[in-house]
């Protein structure tokens, strides 16, 4: 998935893997090789700089250019009007070895996995056109909120970095269907990803997770969900830390949970947004809500008749009986374990 499958060696292709290079001459190529040259294949040598040369090659679509000693692309491939896909893995790149305006580029993929980047750099969230991305096995630490950018993306490879946590922008990435975020040191899940109507494979394997969002059930096109390797809760988790309600939460409550009649005659314009915020306690057999008091519930879910997972709900009470039983074996009636189809997930990987 991150990789390049390879290319069709034709007129159009100009190989020079393994050939030791630690420089490119172009000195005995005709101009007419020169202009129907769409591919160019320098990998496993030892260029430390992406050769200006480059350029003279005004058709080229594609460059891989991996398992070099490169540490700097030069300002040249800027004028690659037509490249499509700039592979550079394994080599000594970093945030400050990319050309200025390289984000004006038309690259549909970049594969810099393998490098030395501590941070995505900025010109690579203004690649408009980007359809996928690899940063796998670099040093980031942070996914930045920018990434929200690159909205034409449909793959995102972050695998076996520092990454701690997930932005909630990762979410408005309309055509994204995979999402490669293992080994890592993750901890939680944001809800919001559950607008990422596309999503067809979540990665998330070796990281530090204890449960899901609930409101992962809402991916309905998702078919690979891989979790092993994370210290996920092994039975039902109660947290009974509990702030008692405000006495205007308390208001609220009654005012929502009894249908209580009111209009904007009735009350000033921010107690009428307040009692807009309410959520439903999710559990079928309490009608109550609830503003900001709540109590944090791991639930196991059955995604696909096999796999009991741990996703995380709120209840709207200490006192509030949760829908499943505390029993992470048993099959006590649930809404959300019957209403998940059992092709929802293709594949459940947890070891």
């Amino acid at each position: 998935m991150e990789g390049f499958d390879g290319a069709e060696r034709d007129d159009s292709v100009l190989d020079f893997t393994r050939l030791n290079l630690d420089s490119l001459g172009l000195d005995n190529l005709s101009e007419e090789r020169r202009r129907d040259t769409r591919q160019l294949y320098l990998a496993y040598n030892r260029l430390a700089v992406l050769p200006e040369c480059v350029c003279l090659f005004a058709n080229l679509e594609l460059i891989d250019i991996s398992n070099n000693g490169l540490s700097v692309i030069c300002e040249d491939v800027t004028r690659l009007t037509k490249l499509k896909t700039l592979i550079a893995k394994n080599n000594r790149l970093d945030e400050f070895s990319l050309p200025k305006e390289f984000g004006s580029m038309q690259l549909e993929m970049l594969n810099f996995s393998g490098n030395r980047f501590e941070e995505i750099p900025t010109q690579c969230l203004q690649l408009q056109r980007l359809k996928s991305l690899s940063v796998g096995g670099n040093r980031l630490k942070a996914i930045p909120a920018e990434i929200e950018n690159l909205t034409s993306l449909e793959l995102l490879y972050l695998g076996g970095n520092l990454i701690t946590a997930i932005p909630p922008e990762l979410a408005n990435l309309p055509y994204l269907s995979y999402l490669v975020l293992c080994d890592n040191r993750i901890q939680s899940v944001p809800p919001q990803l559950t607008r990422l109507y596309s999503l067809r494979s979540l990665s998330l394997h070796n990281n530090l997770l204890t449960y899901l969002p609930r409101e992962i059930l809402s991916l309905v096109h998702l078919q690979e969900l891989s979790l092993r390797g994370n210290p996920l809760v092994v039975r039902f988790v109660k947290d009974m830390t509990y702030d008692p309600p405000s006495l205007l939460e308390l208001a609220g409550r009654t005012i929502k949970s009894r249908n209580l009649p009111y209009s904007p005659c009735d009350l000033p314009s921010n107690l009428l947004y307040y009692l807009d915020l309410a959520s439903k306690c999710p559990n079928p057999k309490c009608a109550g809500v609830y503003f900001d008091s709540c109590v944090r519930h791991i639930k196991f879910v059955d995604f696909c008749g096999k796999y009991r997972l741990p996703l995380m709900h709120y209840l709207c009470s200490p006192e509030c009986t949760s829908p499943c039983s505390s029993n992470p074996q048993s099959d006590a009636d649930s809404e959300d374990e019957n209403s998940v189809p059992a092709d929802r997930l293709q594949r459940v990987l947890l070891g």
